[in-house]
């Protein structure tokens, strides 16, 4: 096969050349136009331009939105999104391709972004960040709170004026962020985080005003739930109105319908906090009255036993001191009244205890000296002294003669326990006469 000739040499172009012309011939001839397709390789760069990829069933369109458009852009399109891009097709002369340079950006309805919120939710849910297990309750009281919000919209607006009226003496410390357009998703983020470790705050608002579904899609964004779910800080997602959820909210340790409401969620009542206290006070002080009462009563039961009566004059002064601290009660601290109680009683059960002590021992030494007078006096005693008793079988104690005639059977019981049985051989009458009767 013969070659052909070389074309003449005013004819040859340089790739630069040749791509310039097609560069201009496609600019001129689509200056605007208007792509619907499937968003693909969705990439944010750090200059803030956002390189894509718009497909169908057919062919892939690459795209590029420059910073200056992608910062007005009101939402994050998810993969697979159906979009409507507006711009102008343009060549790249480094890679000798062309692209569509996307000026404007919008859903295909809300009904795409609706669908890319169900497969967010569904992937999110699967992977258990909306778990009930993982959530954290709020701090009673915070001492310090972040607002991870825009510093212009109203949202921070109704925070600051909703907490400062309930509890003014919450510290509120603003974590400034956009809440819209291209990388808001990751300076929320960015921000939840910053609070989480610097802020040293007990709990984190998260959220913004009302919009649509675009205005809140930074809230539905992977990289905002996954900021809250791995927040240490229990944090307070509010964003929109009463109707509108977002995976923020889903992830979120606790949902507030509207940033209003998120205040009065995270702090109480000031004046509320203060009647809970003298109610508290109240009942603890009629607490404290009715037991003092009681102890009153118990006290005057014990002065009335026969033992305790001569301690009159130690319980006396206790119930004027127990009257003082009744009145002094009211003017005094709750806690502080019934720990001087409590030492005041147990010094008086003690004095009260050691009065008694002192009672029963008169009262040994009274029943032993008793006891000493019983034991001379017991018939033992006297037998103790050279004496013993002599009695018939039958326990009758022979006190004279009559009582035991010659014959009669006898036992003798001796100062030491022992019993000595004898018989009756005679009887020897009074004064050495004759004996009655035997041998």
């Amino acid at each position: 096969m013969v070659p052909a000739s070389p074309p003449p040499p005013h004819e040859v172009q340089t790739v630069s050349d040749l791509t310039e012309q097609v560069k201009d011939l496609l600019s001129g001839t689509f200056s605007a136009v208007w792509v619907r397709g499937e968003v693909t390789q969705w990439r944010p760069a750090t200059s803030g331009h956002v390189y894509f990829t718009l497909k169908d069933a057919g062919a892939v369109l690459p795209c590029v939105m420059w910073r200056s458009a992608a910062v007005a852009l009101r939402f994050r399109p998810a993969e697979g999104m159906e979009v409507l891009a507006g711009g102008a097709l343009d060549v790249y002369p480094p890679h000798g391709r062309y692209q569509l340079s996307v000026r404007t950006l919008q859903p295909m309805g809300a009904g795409a972004l609706q669908q890319a919120f169900e497969r967010m939710k569904k992937r999110l849910e699967a992977e258990g960040l909306f778990q009930q297990g993982t959530k954290v309750p709020l701090p009673f009281l915070p001492r310090r709170i972040a607002l991870v919000t825009s510093p212009t919209g109203a949202a921070v607006r109704d925070l600051v004026t909703v907490i400062q009226r309930r509890f003014p003496a919450v510290t509120l410390v603003l974590v400034p962020v956009r809440v819209q357009g291209a990388g808001s998703a990751e300076e929320i983020a960015r921000g939840i985080a910053f609070a989480d470790r610097a802020a040293r705050a007990d709990v984190i608002i998260a959220g913004r005003g009302g919009g649509s579904l675009e205005d809140l899609w930074a809230f539905n964004e992977e990289v905002v739930a996954r900021a809250i779910h791995a927040c240490r800080t229990p944090i307070v997602s509010a964003v929109g109105h009463e109707t509108d959820v977002t995976i923020a909210d889903l992830v979120a340790d606790v949902r507030a319908a509207t940033p209003s409401q998120a205040g009065e969620l995270v702090v109480p009542v000031r004046a509320d906090l203060l009647a809970a206290v003298e109610g508290q006070q109240r009942r603890l002080s009629a607490r404290m009255r009715t037991r003092l009462d009681r102890a009153w009563q118990g006290l005057e039961a014990w002065a009335d036993r026969p033992a305790l009566r001569s301690p009159a004059g130690v319980v006396q002064p206790r119930r004027e001191r127990l009257r003082t601290l009744l009145q002094r009660l009211g003017q005094a601290s709750p806690a502080a009244a019934l720990r001087r109680r409590r030492d005041g009683t147990d010094a008086f059960a003690l004095r009260l205890q050691q009065a008694a002590s002192r009672r029963l021992l008169a009262r040994r030494a009274r029943l032993e000296r008793a006891e000493a007078a019983l034991r001379a006096l017991s018939p033992l005693g006297v037998m103790a002294r050279g004496w013993s008793l002599t009695s018939t079988p039958d326990g009758r104690l022979v006190r004279a003669a009559g009582d035991a005639p010659v014959g009669t059977p006898l036992r003798t019981r001796l100062a030491d326990g022992a019993t000595l049985h004898s018989t009756v051989q005679r009887v020897e009458p009074p004064g050495g006469a004759r004996p009655a009767g035997g041998a």
